[in-house]
């Protein structure tokens, strides 16, 4: 028997959630069966969308449960196996995060290659948060050579991949928003973003005026960012909706963008996508951005919290905004 702690809902949220929206239960793992794993978890992902699991609606992920742990993407270190396939020491990626052992069947998980890497990225840049933007910028938004991109929440996993990305596929110009001048100067100075703008210094929308027009806008925000961008928006312009992490604890309907008939009078196309539904792209993700981080063309940083009793702040903390590149818990 191994003991684990996994990190369960016990009640939905209203708004922000809280501590008591969350319970630390101790559960006695078995050894593995024949084709079952037992993994020993490294790194913990905490992901915007998962603030959505939290409500009992429909969506394009089931909700989470209520007393049963919660998951999402994890990488560790596989302990013991039953599986011909893979043996202890492998360093696996799975999606049994929010604790730290699961006990998974051995096509669960997927034996990654840490060397010369580190196994977080796979959590970030070369992982889910990579695959979205690139996803977004070549199947939704498809960039072209020379265009002007928008990127928000340019700071964070997919944003800071995103506008990397835009500039390696053709990109002229590249703007990113971000809240601090702490995190616009790492998109100017070291990712190569012609342009960040301090959403907290002055309204977004104002700032945007002088770099108008844009042909594509990633967003990953919604709310200000939107009608923001709409504005500056280029005829024919393309917008890829990845999120909208201004809303998602709102306590109440938030109204949509004021000036949604631009969408009419701009010929704008305005997509949304998930990430998921894009399986097919995975190996040629994996290729691509594995290229590029080889190169040093695609760069990240992690803002690492210590512990699992830590991760419900781990995941408050990014809906304040408080990491720069991907937010992860170390176990």
């Amino acid at each position: 028997m191994t003991t684990a702690h996994e990190i369960h809902l016990a009640s939905r949220p209203h708004g922000w959630p809280t501590q008591d929206n969350f319970r630390t239960v101790e559960v006695d793992l078995p050894d593995p069966g024949p084709g079952e794993v037992l993994v020993r978890n490294t790194f913990l992902s905490v992901d915007p969308y998962m603030r959505g699991r939290m409500n009992d609606v429909k969506s394009y992920v089931p909700p989470f449960a209520l007393d049963a742990p919660m998951d999402g993407g994890a990488v560790g270190e596989v302990v013991s196996s039953g599986s011909d396939d893979l043996k202890p020491g492998d360093t696996v990626l799975h999606q049994a995060g929010w604790r730290s052992h699961a006990l998974l069947p051995a096509r669960g998980v997927r034996r990654i290659d840490v060397s010369a890497v580190p196994a977080s990225a796979y959590l970030g840049a070369l992982g889910m948060p990579g695959m979205t933007a690139y996803v977004g910028l070549t199947r939704i938004a498809e960039v072209r050579e020379g265009d002007t991109v928008l990127v928000s929440g340019a700071a964070g996993a997919v944003g800071s991949a995103a506008g990397q990305m835009a500039r390696l596929l053709g990109a002229k110009t590249v703007i990113g928003s971000a809240g601090g001048p702490e995190k616009c100067a790492w998109l100017t100075d070291e990712l190569g973003f012609d342009v960040a703008l301090d959403y907290k210094a002055a309204p977004i929308g104002r700032q945007l005026r002088e770099h108008a027009p844009v042909d594509v806008y990633f967003d990953n925000v919604g709310g200000d960012h939107l009608e923001a961008a709409i504005f500056a928006m280029a005829d024919f312009g393309r917008i890829a909706a990845c999120g909208a992490i201004a809303d998602y604890n709102a306590d109440a309907p938030v109204p949509g963008p004021r000036n949604l008939m631009m969408v009419v009078s701009k010929r704008l196309t305005l997509r949304g996508f998930i990430v998921t539904d894009h399986s097919d792209v995975t190996s040629e993700f994996y290729r691509t951005a594995g290229a590029w981080a080889a190169a040093g063309q695609l760069q990240w940083r992690e803002t690492v919290v210590d512990g699992l009793d830590n991760a419900v702040d781990a995941f408050l903390g990014l809906h304040r905004g408080d990491n720069t590149g991907k937010m992860l818990v170390r176990v």
